[in-house]
């Protein structure tokens, strides 16, 4: 009987070794979770886990151990979001309107509505499932081995996919899952074997090597020299060939495209041409979605009270800028998604004035931010086609120079909001940009400029990720300076925001690819542009007093597709108009006193009487003279070809669609740039020319061009027409070579 009870004693310890194991890897499972999501402090979960564990492995009756887990959970959730007294009736009233309105969110499948308190609430029900989930694993099933295996899995592909460093983790799960397999193997064999299992030096002759083992293999491993990665990463690989649309938000590589969550920004991204959408419309315009205001340091989140409205089909307007602005006629635009990528929200041109789509259909408007999300038959869903009215606006340079700085809407405050942590250098370098100028549309301006006139570079690879302790618009501006959008947009708003002046984050795409392809929709030829993930993109609003909110586009390499306009004071003299009518000569009109008359009788006189050396010298004069202006002329022209002929080869090219017109555009661009000076290389091939050009100019048209115009030298036929895609940044580049 004694040696039962040390048998069963020593097993006991030796599962709980096992268990307190098992809750060690299922540590590693919570420690990313701060990295890879929106949760701020996981410590309350590990400790509410660690208090699941226990109670699993003490095996207390279960209408002991539920209560006690219930309890802790309702405990740590009145801690964390309820303020009201524990366990009161306000308490419960509360907790049960939450779960009312929790319940008709997973009804009506809008997941993303959830609360933060409902989703805390899943999850520490899920902490108390896994803790019986293993407890049944390790110590009942013994099956260690599967845990350990899909643990390491497990952060293998977060170390893979994510910005989470999983090398550490990596050594403490091999030690870790060392001594248990090293336990559960010791117990087997002495059941196997029927050994007891009893303390004594039969014990220590296997815990005591199994230890050793464990500690110094890790050492080694830890200390010990490397090989470098043997095979290329698969994640740029992966993510070019997955399908549909990029909702990654967190940092480390993404495949670009929009998505909904921003509150980690950095790391680099694959590019992506998937379509998203097809417009029909008369010219490009930038595609909004929605705006931002909080900016954490790290990303942007939305925290202004979600107010919404519902509209129907029919008029739909969003109040960003003041009556007084002016806008162009009533303009409309066709919007296509294809079958495998839609939106659940609505993308549109600044001015929107109505929408009309195929089907019923209702649109919840967020005034505010301006989101407008599609909801049918009760439901958030996404539109296939949809028809939008839209009065452009256009804004007076002299009216946004009127603003002085004064802000009398309080709806604008949250709009200057900047995180405790920011550092003071991004203040100072705002004040420095900004202090040569007086009025805030300058200081605006000068922020904007700011980025293209400095070292700053475009690029979707090799991007940092800020560390915990970093700022993101801090490391953009001062330590790496190379980034895209996200990057220039978000800084551009910190700079302003810390001269107090308000700004905020919008989101949404670019205008997309013109294709060869025209439709007809109210007597009007419509203009059919592919919008791809590719061109998703973020930009700034500012606020200026009597106008509204206002675009402005810092990423270099993009342009501002917002109207502005200078406003001309009817009652202002121009400066080269004097103020008084210059007297007029009544002899003027005298044919005798013009001096040109005098010099033609005078030549008419000298020829009639045969000439002379008088005569023959004047004409010989005249041929001289004749010949310089004639020849400065062709000097002059031959001095400026390439500027006549650009604006010859941009009238003629630009109504062109066939490849000899790909080809003869091409060549001129690279004879533009030899001009400047940037001179193809003798051995040098196409595509590192273009690579060196695209680093000059800062972008990647030239590469982008070179691509095609291979295509076409060595595919003709499979290219036909696409000249018409290329035409804007061939104009782009052209302009940039002359400038």
């Amino acid at each position: 009987m004694m040696r039962q009870s040390g048998d069963g004693q020593q097993q006991y310890l030796i599962n709980a070794a096992v268990f307190f194991g098992g809750f060690l890897l299922f540590w590693e499972w919570l420690r990313p979770l701060e990295q890879v999501t929106d949760t701020e402090d996981v410590t309350i979960f590990i400790l509410y886990a660690a208090f699941c564990f226990v109670l699993s492995f003490l095996q207390l009756p279960w209408y002991v151990s539920s209560p006690l887990k219930l309890l802790g959970m309702a405990y740590l959730i009145d801690g964390l979001f309820l303020e009201q007294a524990f366990l009161s009736k306000e308490w419960f009233l509360a907790v049960y309107a939450d779960l009312v309105v929790n319940f008709e969110f997973i009804v009506a499948r809008e997941w993303w509505e959830m609360t933060p308190f409902f989703r805390s609430l899943l999850f520490f029900i899920l902490l108390w499932l896994m803790s019986y989930l293993l407890y049944y694993w390790l110590v009942i099933a013994k099956k260690t081995l599967f845990f350990i295996v899909i643990t390491i899995i497990y952060i293998t592909i977060l170390d893979t996919f994510t910005v989470y460093e999983g090398m550490t983790a990596i050594i403490r799960t091999f030690a870790v899952s060392f001594v248990m397999l090293g336990l559960t193997s010791f117990t087997k064999e002495m059941a196997n074997e029927k050994i007891p299992v009893r303390g004594g030096k039969r014990t220590t002759s296997w815990v005591v090597p199994l230890l050793v083992v464990v500690i110094a293999s890790s050492l080694l491993g830890y200390l010990g020299p490397k090989f470098e990665p043997q095979w290329p990463d698969p994640v740029p690989f992966m993510e070019s060939a997955a399908e549909g649309i990029g909702n990654g938000s967190g940092p480390g590589i993404r495949k670009v495209g929009y998505g909904e969550n921003d509150s980690r920004l950095g790391g680099s991204f694959v590019q992506d041409d998937s379509p998203v959408f097809q417009v029909a419309a008369n010219e490009r315009y930038y595609w909004r979605v929605e705006s931002k205001d909080f900016y954490t340091g790290k990303g942007w989140e939305r925290t202004i009270e979600r107010e919404t409205q519902f509209h129907g089909n029919g008029e739909l307007s969003l109040d960003f800028h003041s009556p007084t602005v002016l806008s162009e006629e009533s303009s409309f635009a066709v919007v296509g998604f294809n079958g495998e990528t839609r939106l659940p929200v609505l993308v549109y041109p600044y001015g929107i004035s109505a929408v009309d789509a195929v089907g019923e259909a209702e649109y919840r408007v967020e005034p505010e931010s301006g989101r407008i999300e599609t909801i049918i038959e009760g439901n958030r869903g996404s539109l296939e086609t949809y028809q939008l009215a839209f009065n452009e606006p256009s804004f007076s340079i002299n009216k946004l120079e009127e603003d002085n700085g004064t802000i009398s809407s309080e709806n604008v405050a949250p709009y200057l909001q900047l995180p405790e942590g920011l550092p003071q250098r991004v203040k100072d370098l705002a004040a420095e940009i900004t202090e040569p100028h007086e009025k805030k549309y300058e200081k605006v301006k000068a922020v904007e400029r700011y980025f293209s006139s400095t070292g700053f570079e475009y690029d979707t690879t090799g991007i940092p990720v800020p560390s915990e302790d970093e700022d993101y618009v801090d490391q953009f501006l001062f330590e790496s300076q190379v980034g895209y959008c996200d990057n220039f947009s978000t800084s551009m708003i910190v700079l302003l925001r810390s001269i107090d002046i308000p700004a905020r984050w919008v989101k949404g795409f670019t205008g997309g690819d013109l294709l060869n392809e025209k439709i007809e929709r109210n007597g009007e030829e419509l203009n059919v542009y592919q919008v791809t993930n590719s061109n998703a993109h973020s930009w700034v609003e500012v606020w200026f007093e009597g106008v509204g909110w206002v675009p402005f586009e810092p990423t270099k390499g993009f342009i501002n597709r917002a109207e502005f306009y200078q406003e001309v004071d009817p009652n202002e003299t121009p400066e080269n108009e004097g103020t008084e009518e210059p007297e007029i000569d009544p002899n003027l009109n005298d044919p005798s006193l013009n001096p040109r008359n005098r010099l033609e009788d005078s030549l008419s006189e000298d020829e009639a009487s045969g000439g002379g050396a008088n005569g023959k010298s004047f004409s010989w004069l005249s041929w001289i003279l004749g010949i310089l202006v004639v020849a400065g002329l062709v000097f002059g022209l031959y001095k400026s070809r390439f500027n006549w002929l650009s604006r010859w080869y941009l009238f003629r090219y630009m109504k062109k669609s066939d490849n000899e017109s790909y080809q003869k555009a091409y060549h001129f661009l690279i004879k533009v740039l030899a001009h400047r000076g940037l001179r193809r290389k003798e051995g040098q091939t196409l595509r590192e020319f273009a690579k060196e050009i695209d680093r000059d100019f800062q972008t990647e048209h030239m590469s982008r061009l070179t691509y095609q115009y291979e295509k076409i030298l060595y595919r003709p036929q499979k290219e036909e027409g696409q000249w018409d895609q290329e035409k804007e940044i061939w104009a782009d580049l052209l302009k940039r070579s002359l400038s």
